[in-house]
C-alpha cells in the first residue's frame, strides 16, 4: 500500500482511506458481520486510515470500530469527528463546539472506540458561535494530554483554516471533493497548500453516484439519506446520470470501472490528497483499492474536464438546511 503524508507534523497514512459511515448510518441496510469483515480485510490489504464520527449513528459507528479493532488498534490510524448535538432519539439538533461540550464528547468517543488515543481529531462543522481559536485551543489540550495525536477541520473556509492553524498546527482538512464536486479547487486547496495542510476528500465517488450503480431513485431504500439530496432527485438525477455515462466511456476504454476512474483522478491531483471512499462490503473495497493501479494520461484528464465540467453537475450537494452548516 502506498503511503501519503497529511500535513507537516508527522501524520502518514495509507494513500486511500476507508470511510466507515455507511456501515452504520445514512446509506440503507446494515450488516454488522460484513462491515467487520470489510474492516479486517482493509487492514490486511494495508488500507488502514479509517474515518468515523460521533454523528454516524449517532455513536454506533464508533462502537462498531471499537469492536472490530480489538487486538488490531496499533495497525490503524483512526480519524473521528465531533461538533453536533442530538435529541435522545438521535436526531441532529445543531452544531456545538462549546469548550465543555468538546471535552465531554471527545472523552466519549475514546470510550466508544475502546482506545486511549485518537490519531486525527476533526471538528466536523465550524460552529459560528464559538471562535475557532477557542475550539482549537481545547482540541490542543487533548494533544498535550496524549489522547489525540493530530488535529483537523472539516468543511472549513480558508479564513477559518488560517486562524485555526495559527493556534495549533492543523494536519488535515476534510471536505467534499470529487469529479462531481470541485468547489474546493479555487480557494480551499490553495490555502491548504500554502499552510502545509493535507487534504482528505470525502464522498470522492459522489456518494456512489459516479460509480453508475445507482440508476433510479427507486434503487435507494427508504432509509437511505441520498433520496433527500438534490443531486439524486428528478431532472437533476437524470442530468447527472448522463455525466456518469461519460465517465463510464473512459472507464471502458481503460479496462476500469467508473469509480476507479474517479478515484484515480483524485489521487493524481496531488500527493497531499488522501481520498476516503466509503463502503460496507468487501467487494467494493477491493474495487476501490484497485484504483491505485489506474493511471490517467493528460488526454484522459482533458476528456474528463470536457465531459464533466464542474458547471454541468445538477443540484446542490446537500439540502438547504445542511448547506447552512458549511463554513464559507
Amino acid at each position: 500500500m502506498q503511503q501519503r503524508k497529511l500535513g507537516a507534523q508527522g501524520l502518514t497514512v495509507s494513500a486511500l482511506g476507508l470511510g466507515c459511515m455507511g456501515m452504520s448510518w445514512a446509506y440503507g441496510p446494515r450488516d454488522e458481520n460484513e462491515a467487520i469483515a470489510t474492516l479486517h480485510e482493509a487492514i490486511d490489504l494495508g488500507c488502514t486510515f479509517l474515518d468515523t464520527a460521533e454523528v454516524y449513528g449517532p455513536f454506533t459507528n464508533e462502537l462498531l470500530l471499537g469492536k472490530a479493532l480489538a487486538g488490531k488498534r496499533d495497525q490503524v490510524t483512526i480519524a473521528t469527528k465531533f461538533g453536533f448535538t442530538f435529541t435522545p432519539e438521535g436526531k441532529i439538533t445543531g452544531v456545538n463546539s462549546q469548550p465543555e461540550h468538546i471535552r465531554e464528547v471527545v472523552e466519549a468517543s475514546l470510550k466508544r472506540l475502546n482506545t486511549d488515543r485518537i490519531d486525527l481529531l476533526y471538528q466536523h462543522r465550524v460552529d459560528p458561535n464559538v471562535p475557532i481559536e477557542e475550539v482549537v485551543g481545547v482540541m490542543a489540550e487533548f494533544v498535550q494530554a496524549g489522547k489525540v495525536r493530530f488535529l483537523g477541520l472539516s468543511e472549513a473556509s480558508p479564513k477559518t483554516l488560517r486562524r485555526a492553524h495559527a493556534v495549533h498546527p492543523i494536519s488535515a482538512l476534510q471536505s467534499e471533493y470529487s469529479l462531481f464536486e470541485r468547489g474546493v479547487e479555487k480557494e480551499v486547496l490553495p490555502a491548504c497548500r500554502e499552510l502545509g495542510i493535507g487534504f482528505v476528500p470525502y464522498s470522492p465517488l459522489g456518494r456512489g453516484l459516479i460509480t453508475g450503480q445507482i440508476r433510479r431513485a427507486e434503487d435507494l431504500t427508504s432509509d437511505d439519506n441520498r433520496r433527500n439530496m438534490p443531486r439524486f432527485q428528478g431532472e437533476n438525477f437524470e442530468r447527472n446520470l448522463r455525466l456518469v455515462a461519460k465517465v463510464g466511456q473512459l472507464a471502458t476504454q481503460k479496462g476500469a470501472t467508473a469509480g476507479q476512474i474517479a478515484l484515480a483522478w483524485l489521487l493524481q491531483q496531488g500527493r497531499d490528497i488522501v481520498p476516503i471512499p466509503g463502503t460496507k462490503r468487501r467487494k467494493y473495497l477491493h474495487e476501490n483499492l484497485a484504483a491505485l493501479n489506474v493511471a490517467l494520461s493528460d488526454d484522459d484528464f482533458r476528456f474528463l474536464d470536457e465531459a464533466v465540467p464542474a458547471s454541468a453537475v445538477a443540484g446542490q450537494r446537500y439540502s438547504d438546511a445542511a448547506m447552512k452548516l458549511l463554513d464559507v
